[in-house]
């Protein structure tokens, strides 16, 4: 949210700059910052055994370990027409959830001009795949001389808005060229025969072809075969344009021989690794690069449990390596996976439930990661661990669902309650700098909007500050509900028995000292009302939580010397922890802080942005004995499940 010490006026004229020259920031499918492992997908000789699509993982791009006992994960004799796979390629594709993998179908046994197809394989979670069978030869006319089909991969071409599977293929005694043809929609056959995609300008054979994009320029790694073999390079912006701009240079860092090279980029870096297998000695060698022409051996610093052969790597999130190591086991020497952030992706100003109804927890955010703080819908996660969490989807939009505002879906709060022997969920939400209500039968929604502004002017008597960042609180004490909201003062007021509705005349500030600016949280634990509030900016990274307590919920609140409940820890690269929720497990003495931070490891680079590109995070949240608040070290690790 846009948080700031200047008045309306003026802020709502910086916010309508920022939003005229930000409209098209929009969250990207895939955060970078939520890559944080790799999948090497790869296989292992020439053996019909070790013809097979095998899985290793790595945590740092570095050390590799292999998954199922390195047995391997696809059954070759269904997926394939000659009972073995070779070079598999695997791609995330460009809606950042579904996965694509190309395989030579192919066994050594039979002769490398053996075979005429390649695999096509789709996924949408890494373990359970759909393949289809594509025979070049029988598929299109005209291809009676041809002699393989080798090492297909795929890169999703932006500008035809469809997936390129590009290959090598020799025909009769010519040179092997690297062809391309474009995927149907579903990913089982080719839309048209190949057509030349490139050849160098020796004209001589090339091979195991490698594209990869930076800076809106395309990459080309491949295999010289019939002159002095090793690894090239040629450039384009176009894919199909026919047009490259070739490296003379050889890039392979060893005299042995060489193939199936495979570029990545490491996870949040400007780093690269070429990588590409020494056949003959039954291994790999890694090489690090910036610039895609100057290459670093790195051999010292790469491990591996299992001895790969033309294989690619893959970075993915940890919910992906969740799954797959879920099916197959995750490594005994696989380092302890943090479980911060909870969620992918950037979210903001959590609140957190625990629903009776479902016997769930349910996050409720802000969707982070637009421009300007300019989204405008919000989601829910439920999880029944603390620790998994499953996104179940937009449950209100302003453009839909919402007749009095269309813009700025910030700080949502949610309360449960039984009516007339019935759950009922009440959701409160900020929309254009104004309080709105909502209702559904459950906490995953729909939610349905009241029809108008709960809030949308300022108390009596104050000036500054937004109407923005409600909480409700239910007090046990009297069984009143109660609003609170405010940047740059506390406003609060008792609701109406239909929730909907605040009691006339109840309206009133609560004086807080000048650390508050916003995103109060009040809970009751042992007779003490917590109010909770954060200080500073959300684009600071010295974004906070403080705390004070009352004996009532209504004030006045009496303010501990030592009152921070959480802050930053840039040792770690841990900045801006604020704008939290707390969570009691049921009947326990056993409590959680749910809050944002900037996100890890990229948001303290951003400037500004870092305060609209954040996540949500969860610490354990503990007490003194005399009831103060200890103050919470926030962590990577985070919470390791419910037990």
């Amino acid at each position: 949210m846009k948080k700031t010490h200047f008045s309306l006026v003026l802020f709502l004229t910086v916010f309508n700059f920022l939003q005229a020259q930000n409209t098209k920031g929009v969250p990207p499918v895939i955060a970078e910052k939520d890559l944080t492992a790799y999948l090497f997908v790869y296989f292992t000789g020439n053996s019909v055994e070790e013809e097979a699509v095998r899985f290793a993982v790595s945590a740092d791009g570095y050390h590799y370990y292999h998954l199922n006992d390195n047995k391997p994960v696809l059954d070759s004799k269904i997926i394939s027409s000659t009972g073995g796979v070779r070079d598999p390629h695997i791609l995330r594709g460009d809606d950042g959830k579904t996965f694509y993998m190309v395989l030579t179908d192919m066994t050594s046994s039979k002769g490398w001009d053996s075979n005429r197809a390649m695999v096509l394989l789709k996924s949408t979670d890494l373990v359970n795949w759909k393949s289809s069978v594509v025979n070049i030869q029988t598929a299109f006319s005209g291809n009676e001389n041809l002699k393989r089909v080798w090492a297909p991969q795929t890169i999703y071409d932006a500008k035809a808005g469809k997936y390129l599977i590009y290959f090598s293929l020799q025909y009769g005694g010519g040179p092997d060229k690297i062809y391309y043809a474009y995927a149907n929609k579903d990913f089982t056959a080719l839309e048209s025969a190949p057509k030349l995609l490139f050849v160098p300008k020796s004209e001589k054979a090339c091979i195991d072809g490698d594209i990869i994009e930076k800076d809106g320029v395309y990459h080309l790694f491949y295999k010289t075969e019939t002159e002095t073999a090793g690894i090239k390079s040629a450039a384009t912006t176009d894919l199909t344009s026919g047009k490259w701009t070739e490296n003379d240079n050889y890039l392979q860092q060893t005299n042995e021989g060489v193939e199936g090279s495979g570029v990545f980029k490491l996870n949040n870096s400007d780093e690269y690794i070429l990588m590409y297998d020494v056949y003959r000695k039954g291994r790999y060698q890694f090489t690090k690069t910036k610039d895609l022409e100057n290459f670093t051996v790195i051999d010292n610093d790469i491990s591996m449990d299992f001895n790969p052969r033309h294989g690619t790597i893959l970075p993915i999130t940890r919910s992906e390596l969740k799954r797959i190591t879920d099916k197959w086991g995750l490594p005994s020497k696989y380092p302890k996976i943090n479980n911060n952030p909870v969620l992918e992706g950037y979210y903001a100003d959590p609140e957190i439930l625990y629903s009776n109804k479902t016997k769930k927890y349910y996050i409720y955010p802000t969707s982070d990661g637009f421009d300007g703080w300019s989204g405008n819908y919000f989601k829910t996660f439920s999880s029944d661990n603390l620790k998994d969490w499953k996104d179940e989807g937009i449950i209100l939009d302003l453009r839909k669902d919402v007749s009095w505002a269309n813009r700025n879906a910030w700080a949502p709060c949610i309360v449960e309650k039984k009516i007339k022997g019935k759950y009922k969920y009440f959701y409160y939400f900020t929309a254009a700098q104004k309080i709105g209500a909502a209702v559904s039968d459950n906490p995953n929604g729909p939610f349905k909007d009241s029809g108008k502004a709960l809030i949308s002017t300022k108390p009596e008597g104050i000036k500054d500050g937004q109407e923005i960042d409600p909480d409700v609180f239910t007090d046990p004490v009297s069984g009143k509900s109660y609003l609170y909201w405010g940047n740059m003062y506390m406003g609060v007021a008792e609701l109406n028995a239909d929730m909907v509705s605040l009691k006339k005349g109840s309206t009133k500030v609560i004086a807080v000292n000048d650390s508050f600016r916003e995103g109060t949280y009040i809970f009751y634990r042992k007779g003490i009302y917590y109010f909770l509030w954060s200080e500073d900016d959300t684009r600071s990274p010295n974004y906070k939580v403080r705390y004070g307590t009352s004996k009532s919920p209504l004030g006045p609140i009496e303010i501990p010397k030592n009152n921070i409940v959480i802050q930053g820890k840039p040792d770690i690269g841990i900045h801006a922890t604020g704008h939290n929720s707390v969570l009691q497990i049921p009947n326990k003495d056993q409590w959680y802080l749910v809050y944002h931070r900037f996100s890890y490891p990229t948001g303290i680079k951003m400037g500004d942005a870092g305060g609209f590109h954040r996540e949500v995070c969860i610490d354990k949240l503990e007490f003194n004995p005399d009831g103060s608040i200890k103050e919470v070290i926030p962590t990577h690790i985070g919470v390791d499940g419910l037990k």
